[in-house]
């Protein structure tokens, strides 16, 4: 990936192909899910500088789906916010079922 990707569309089928292993998926869906447990806790207790747990936990699941089972370098450095957007972009398409953690069946 040496050119700079120049629309989205484009950068999340990028995206799906640096997240084809199952157990990276389940990884960063519950990176993503804790995300949005934290979120609700730290609405409602109202939390002071907790909120740091948010991307904590959030790239901290992905990541270790990138190093330990994809093993590639995550987008996030290269393109953060498209990113973040895909993660809960593919979130809610596992949610919803248009997408599987296994990707040969998306």
């Amino acid at each position: 990936m040496a050119e700079r990707i120049q629309s989205y569309r484009q950068f999340y089928q990028y995206y799906l192909t640096e997240h084809q292993n199952k157990t990276s998926r389940i990884l960063h869906f519950t990176g993503t899910f804790l995300v949005f447990v934290l979120l609700f806790a730290a609405i409602f207790f109202g939390w002071g500088w907790e909120w740091i747990f948010l991307p904590l936990v959030g790239y901290g699941f992905a990541w270790v789906g990138h190093a330990f089972f994809e093993k590639n370098k995550p987008a996030t450095f290269r393109y953060p916010f498209w990113s973040l957007i895909s993660d809960f972009k593919l979130f809610f398409e596992i949610l919803l079922g248009k997408r599987s953690f296994d990707s040969r069946k998306d």
